[in-house]
């Protein structure tokens, strides 16, 4: 059980604290409900743009790292389709110093042609190097556009293309930032060695000024049902052949998002999952082979990867999966294998209770989904699963007209193919 404190600012700032005295340290964590999703499809990647932007300096603080590293802080940062998230950790006793540099940045970043111009070149590398140079990269440069055709989740967080951050104008990055982050789209979750009377009076002190916005309706073009199975083929320099298969599911406030997140677990998740037992150790068809759900707060996408093992080739590969997927939507799992992928389950949660920085990004996004006390009985949901749910919702999300499957084929070199 996780307990905590929460206020409302005027400026529509929401509070949570969190009160952990077992800990010297602090963790500031704050979450603006702006991701991927909230771009224009002629300008994407600025959300991602704008995560590096923050660490720029703002008109008050030029460095923000030399500041934290002075009172032995750390930070960090993460950018998805749905969130951005920051998130300081400190010794408690300078709680206030992480306070001052996420208010003044909120209030004051600071905006001039040669910040822009160095992150910009730091995300075009980013995409270079992850996306574009790396064997599968562009994965999900592909699979996104294949499985999703109006939703914004077409595209991945790095953005369409690289031409978008480079045609990126500072008018353009004063309108983010003036459209998303302020107070009323933001959450600020505070745990560790604090109070929450001393943490009001700091949040009060340093955020309360910050003068208060509208928040921007969200109105997402939504996605249609799938009725016809999607398919692509590339080939690469990589490696070796690879298959992915999307299916569309639940979204992440769906009582079937629980189940599915579940049958995952089922399917790959340690050593005596269902495709590791069978595909990869028993009939050796894969060296390697998962299954996992994006996590999405809009419709997901649950998807099945692996790498066929030599002389497999990705027809029967693919023929291999789909068996598997099919057991599932005919025959009840067995109650000792639900009960072991619920216990991991579990034990992950309980784990995740135990670092200050995981309580603090967890409550800041139960309340994002609509109640910061969600968080406490999420476990409650996945141990209320039965081998049922399993087979009603594997019918329902593993069928042919609702998969997207990209198939990736490795270039032969020149003397193989000879």
């Amino acid at each position: 059980m996780v307990n905590y404190d929460k206020f409302v600012l005027a400026n529509g700032l929401r509070v949570l604290v969190h009160e952990d005295p077992t800990t010297p340290m602090a963790c500031v964590n704050v979450l603006y409900d702006v991701g991927a999703r909230d771009e224009d499809p002629e300008r994407t990647g600025f959300a991602h743009l704008f995560e590096h932007l923050m660490f720029g300096g703002s008109v008050n603080i030029p460095n923000y790292d030399e500041v934290l590293q002075r009172v032995g802080g750390e930070n960090n940062a993460f950018t998805s389709n749905d969130i951005t998230n920051y998130y300081i950790t400190l010794p408690a006793v300078n709680l206030e110093t992480a306070l001052w540099l996420e208010s003044d940045r909120m209030l004051s970043l600071a905006f001039n042609e040669q910040s822009l111009e160095v992150q910009r070149n730091v995300v075009l590398e980013e995409f270079k190097q992850r996306y574009l140079n790396q064997p599968y990269g562009d994965v999900w440069l592909r699979l996104r556009p294949l499985a999703y055709k109006t939703h914004p989740y077409r595209w991945a967080t790095i953005g369409k293309n690289m031409k978008h951050i480079e045609d990126a104008t500072m008018d353009e990055v004063k309108d983010f930032f003036k459209t998303h982050y302020h107070p009323a789209n933001a959450i600020l979750v505070v745990a560790g060695d604090v109070k929450t009377d001393e943490v009001k009076k700091l949040v009060e002190k340093w955020f309360d000024t910050i003068p208060a916005q509208t928040v921007k309706q969200r109105n997402l073009p939504q996605e249609s049902p799938q009725t016809i199975a999607r398919r692509e083929s590339t080939e690469a320099d990589v490696p070796a052949d690879s298959i992915y298969i999307a299916f569309h599911g639940p979204d992440r406030l769906h009582a079937d998002y629980q189940v599915l997140d579940l049958l995952s677990d089922l399917l790959s998740r340690g050593g005596s999952s269902r495709l590791y037992q069978q595909l990869v150790k028993e009939k050796q068809l894969f060296s390697e082979v998962n299954a996992y759900l994006m996590g999405s707060i809009d419709t997901n996408l649950f998807v099945v990867e692996g790498k066929p093992a030599d002389g497999v080739s990705l027809s029967d590969a693919e023929a291999a999966l789909w068996i598997e997927l099919d057991l599932l939507k005919t025959k009840l799992a067995e109650e000792n294998e639900l009960q072991k992928v619920k216990n991991k389950v579990e034990s992950t949660m309980v784990f995740a209770e135990l670092s200050i920085l995981d309580k603090a990004m967890n409550l800041a996004y139960f309340e994002l989904l609509g109640n910061a006390s969600e968080y406490n009985t999420e476990v409650d949901k996945y141990i209320a699963i039965t081998a049922q749910d399993i087979k009603r919702v594997a019918n329902d999300v593993f069928r042919t007209e609702n998969s997207s499957t990209l198939s990736y084929y490795a270039k032969k070199s020149e003397a193989h193919a000879e």
